[in-house]
């Protein structure tokens, strides 16, 4: 997995990348097919005070590319969020990815019945 950390405006401390670090494990244990992520770090220059942080994260999974962005008045509270919703997102994409489709045991003794009735 290639990961890329990066502050815009900002400059991106040790502490910062342990505590992204520390919250990308919950993603990959639930999904391990992790290619590539990328995490943008910003702070904008807006007149609102609330939402000046911002966290945004482009996951590159075997397929699909996922791409969620989150903004605060906190850094730290805005990639809580930003990993929240990542981790709701890789979840369902693995349900999808994931065959739910299974066959019943009667429907293989049939047909093994059926080939027998045949010959």
């Amino acid at each position: 997995m290639n990961l890329t950390i990066s502050g815009h405006h900002l400059e991106v401390t040790a502490a910062l990348r342990e505590y992204v670090l520390t919250k990308l494990e919950r993603v990959t244990r639930h999904f391990d097919q992790v290619v590539d992520v990328t995490v943008l770090l910003s702070v904008e220059k807006q007149k609102e005070k609330d939402r000046r942080q911002k966290a945004e994260v482009n996951l590159h999974v075997k397929g699909k590319d996922i791409f969620v962005e989150t903004a605060h008045e906190d850094l730290y509270a805005a990639i809580d969020q930003l990993m929240d919703k990542l981790d709701r997102q890789v979840c369902r994409h693995k349900d999808r990815v994931q065959d739910h489709h299974h066959t019943s045991f009667k429907r293989h003794e049939g047909v093994a019945n059926w080939d027998a009735a045949i010959q």
